[in-house]
This record gives C-alpha cells, sequence and structure tokens, in this order.
C-alpha cells in the first residue's frame, strides 16, 4: 500500500472526530455546554498555616445559588475542588461549575467563560490534520514547505498578538502608575516538596501576603513568584502596590512588573522577526527550486 494511505486515514479519521464535535457543539450537546455554571461569593477567609501546601490554595467559605432550584449552598475549597484560590478577600465573587442536578459536585474555576462551547477537541483535530498535511508536502514538495506552513501562520499570529499588545501595553502601564501602596505583611510561607523523574527532591517556597486597601478591603494572596526564597520570612512587613478598582491586581515590585510588561512586548517583537525571516528563506528555496 502506497505511504499516502496512511496520512489519509490520519486526517479522515481525525476529520469525522471534528465533524462529531462541532456538531455536537452546534447541538448544545457538549459537556461544556451543559455544564452549569454561577458565580459565588466569599463569606470568610482563613489565613493559612505557615509551612503548609501551596496546592490547596486560600481557605474560605462561598455562597452560591443554584439558578434551576434557586436553593442557595455554603460550601468551602477543601480538597481537590478545582483551581486553587490564590486571592481572597470578604465579597469577592469566584467562578464555580458543575454537571447539571448536581450543585453538590460544585469545582472552583478562574475562567468561569473559558470552553463554554466545547470546542476544544474538535479544534485539536483540525490541528493535528495540518500537522499532517505539512509533513506529507514536506515529504513530497520538499522540507521548505515546512517552514512556509509552519512559520507563516506563527508570523500572522505573532503579527496579530504584537498589533493588539502595544495598546494592551500601553494600558497596562497606565494601570501600574495609578497603583497606590500599602503596608503589607507576610503571614505564611508554604511549602511545596516535589520528586522529579530522576529522584531528585525539590522543595519551592511561596509566601502569603495580607494587606488593607484604601477602603478598607483586607485581601489575602499568594504573593507573586520572583522574591529571593532566602529573604522570605513569616511575619516580615511589605510594601504592595494595588489597584484601586481591583485589589488581585497587585505587586510588590512595581518596577519589575514594569519591566516585564516591556519585556513581553520584546518577546512578541523576536518571535515576529525569526518566523518571518524563516518564511522569507522558505519562499525563496522554494522558488529556488522551482527555477531550477
Amino acid at each position: 500500500m502506497d505511504w499516502h494511505g496512511i496520512p489519509a486515514l490520519w486526517c479522515g479519521a481525525l476529520g469525522l472526530l471534528a465533524l462529531v464535535g462541532y456538531g455536537r457543539s452546534l447541538a448544545g450537546m457538549t459537556r461544556a455546554q451543559r455544564t452549569v455554571r454561577v458565580t459565588g461569593r466569599i463569606e470568610r477567609v482563613r489565613e493559612p498555616r505557615d509551612g503548609g501546601s501551596e496546592k490547596d490554595g486560600i481557605a474560605v467559605v462561598v455562597r452560591f445559588q443554584d439558578p434551576s432550584t434557586g436553593e442557595e449552598f455554603t460550601v468551602t475549597n477543601d480538597g481537590d475542588c478545582g483551581d486553587p484560590i490564590t486571592t481572597a478577600w470578604v465579597g469577592r465573587e469566584v467562578g464555580i461549575h458543575y454537571p447539571p442536578g448536581r450543585p453538590h459536585a460544585y469545582r472552583f474555576t478562574d475562567q468561569l467563560q473559558a470552553g463554554r462551547r466545547g470546542l476544544a477537541w474538535p479544534n485539536t483535530a483540525l490541528f493535528l490534520i495540518y500537522v499532517g498535511l505539512v509533513v506529507v508536502a514536506s515529504i513530497d514538495w520538499g522540507w521548505p514547505w515546512a517552514l512556509v506552513a509552519v512559520c507563516g501562520p506563527i508570523t500572522g499570529l505573532a503579527a496579530f498578538y504584537l498589533s493588539g499588545d502595544r495598546q494592551g501595553t500601553e494600558k497596562r502601564r497606565a494601570e501600574l502608575a495609578a497603583m497606590v501602596p500599602v503596608p503589607g505583611r507576610i503571614v505564611a510561607v508554604l511549602r511545596t516538596v516535589e520528586t522529579d523523574a530522576d529522584g531528585d527532591v525539590r522543595t519551592s517556597r511561596r509566601p502569603v501576603i495580607a494587606f488593607t486597601t484604601g477602603d478598607g478591603t483586607a485581601v489575602t494572596a499568594y504573593y507573586p513568584w520572583g522574591l529571593p526564597d532566602a529573604t522570605v520570612r513569616c511575619g516580615q512587613d511589605v510594601t504592595v502596590h494595588h489597584s484601586p478598582a481591583d485589589p488581585a491586581d497587585f505587586t510588590p515590585d512595581l518596577a519589575a512588573t514594569r519591566r516585564a510588561v516591556t519585556g513581553d512586548v520584546g518577546c512578541a517583537i523576536a518571535t515576529l522577526v525569526v518566523t518571518a525571516s524563516a518564511t522569507v528563506a522558505g519562499v525563496v528555496l522554494l522558488c529556488l527550486a522551482a527555477a531550477d
């Protein structure tokens, strides 16, 4: 059998999977579409125990209402309950989702609206079909086709991202300029012990900070990464800069955050230059091959 039959079967099977997935989404039958999504409100916050596990998140008590019955539930995030809550204050809204008719099977989520249409699998199938076509084209027509087929779309995505990122960068800089400093304190240092594939044990430390905003909101949150571990201790006083509009938007190092914003733009520009150069190189090589 000709080897082209293998990628043909690959693309056919994945195409069928994509059609079924998109059909289920249009019919509103995907699991994501049937999932109940509600917004809960934090009623109580408990500071983490010093030396506890980072994976547990900040312990909270949340109240939410089942839209189908109107019944209210008061739940906690003890155990495996979805995404850990890393920033909390009394009154903050948090996302919760659960299967229809099963509010006791609730899960917390950072992105309540993400994946509502259930298109992850069919979109992945389309991507794998594209990969199969690129492989076939590269084998049949030469490897420069791979440069064009891979780097071309990445260049387009990078250009699209960069055009929007420039506006986002200016907005973020304005948000950082509007942040106000308040005193904070490290209330716990969490420890996570992990063993890698080689059997080496690695211990990471994550501070938890507490601060009060100008309007009196008491916030407990995981400290952002980047603070040298050797300088962290429970009870240490720190200065926190936070957005007046959203206490979850805070930083202990305003200068470093500003540098990171600029670095994101630099990475996008570098990606655009590299992928565009590779695309042009692929087109030039294809033109030279055609001329021969």
